[in-house]
């Protein structure tokens, strides 16, 4: 059997598809997977590290940021986009037909626009798996060609047709580990288990907003103007984009330790630009401060973690918000506006971690939020495509 999954860009993306492979794999053990991905995005990396083969494309995301300032230099950049996305769509029609699946998957990303308009076109049947609970541009526009479509929130139907929704959840990466390897988790971060632990997040890429306010907090803290944070350590991925500036500006020293970790401080803060073993930084978390990504939303609430969502303004329709109303709706979750997050994140984040009953509250009605076994359920409507075929 062969599976061609396509969708990248972001780790929301990347990581439920590697989710997917998986269990395929598991279900099919000698089945052949092939990726096809962006060049020069992070699945180009991030998938052979999984153990799957990938090829990319030249293809890039429509500017849709209006018509105000520089819209002439959009429009330019829109044309040689769509250029890129023709010649992407042959390259992936050539792919498609070399490889010949017997089943494409699309899981977002501009990337599964092209791979997966390609398939239709060579009449393989299409799996869609949607995030968000505002559909994205690219499933919104493949849906037609869609045998099935794979959804994690309720209500889809306004944007796929319904006879073709599964809600399936969002899958995730396996990040749970056993109670007697906590002690491991905080020896990896070189933390103290007295203490309690915030997990700052801000996707693979790094979050501005995010950043400058935790930078501020640990100005205070190095500065001994809120001596009440004495209990307080944090687990800080900054993103690549901005982890030099950031240290800099700390002076951090790398530490010639066996996971490269970053410190200052000496064990109270870990400052990374990505942080490798998520498993264990979720574990020992007390309180998640995080963007409002599918993905992450998905793994937060399997996880049973407190959190902060500060939702990203820069994506399409504003789905980060969406997502995380899903969760504040139900107090499973607490809202900071990306516009608010310089007054109010980390006075909100102070009064929480140490607020034992509001943690409680949060993770419990998170908890009822959690579709488990995402990636199974997916492969298996996989499976029942090539059955009907």
């Amino acid at each position: 059997m062969k599976f061609l999954i396509s969708g990248g860009g972001t780790g929301g993306h990347i990581f439920p598809a590697i989710s997917i492979a998986n269990a395929l794999r598991a279900v099919q053990p000698d089945c052949e997977i092939l990726f096809i991905g962006a060049n020069s995005r992070m699945e180009m990396e991030r998938v052979p590290k999984a153990g799957y083969d990938i090829v990319g494309l030249d293809v890039q995301g429509l500017e849709r940021m209006g018509v105000a300032r520089n819209a002439p230099t959009r429009i330019v950049k829109n044309f040689a986009v769509i250029k890129n996305f023709i010649k992407s769509y042959f390259k992936a029609k050539k792919i498609v037909k070399d490889f010949a699946p017997d089943v494409a998957i699309g899981v977002g990303g501009y990337v599964s626009g092209a791979a997966m308009r390609a398939a239709a076109a060579l009449k393989v049947p299409i799996l869609l798996q949607e995030q968000n609970s505002f559909a994205g541009v690219t499933n919104k526009f493949l849906a037609k060609k869609a045998a099935k479509i794979c959804v994690a929130y309720d209500g889809m139907e306004k944007f796929f047709p319904k006879e073709k929704i599964i809600l399936t959840g969002n899958p995730v990466r396996e990040l749970k580990i056993k109670n007697e390897e906590l002690k491991i988790a905080y020896d990896y971060f070189g933390l103290n288990s007295d203490k309690k632990t915030l997990l700052v997040v801000g996707g693979s890429l790094g979050a501005k907003t995010i950043n400058e306010s935790i930078f501020n907090l640990i100005e205070n803290v190095k500065c001994k103007m809120k001596n009440d944070l004495s209990d307080l350590q944090i687990i800080w991925q900054t993103g690549k984009n901005y982890y030099n500036k950031i240290a800099q500006k700390l002076e951090i020293e790398e530490q010639k330790q066996q996971n490269s970790a970053f410190y200052i401080l000496h064990s109270t803060f870990y400052i990374a630009p990505f942080i490798d073993r998520m498993d264990f930084a979720y574990s020992i978390a007390d309180l998640v401060i995080s963007r409002a990504g599918a993905s992450t939303i998905s793994e937060l609430c399997l996880l049973e973690k407190a959190a902060i969502l500060v939702p990203s303004p820069n994506v399409a329709e504003n789905h980060q918000y969406h997502n995380a109303m899903a969760l504040v709706e139900k107090n499973a979750a607490i809202l900071v506006l990306d516009n608010e997050a310089q007054k109010n994140l980390t006075t909100q984040a102070i009064s929480t971690i140490f607020d034992n009953e509001k943690l409680d509250e949060l993770r419990k009605n998170i908890a009822k939020l959690a579709v488990k076994n995402s990636a199974e359920k997916i492969a298996e409507e996989v499976m029942k495509l090539m059955i009907n075929v």
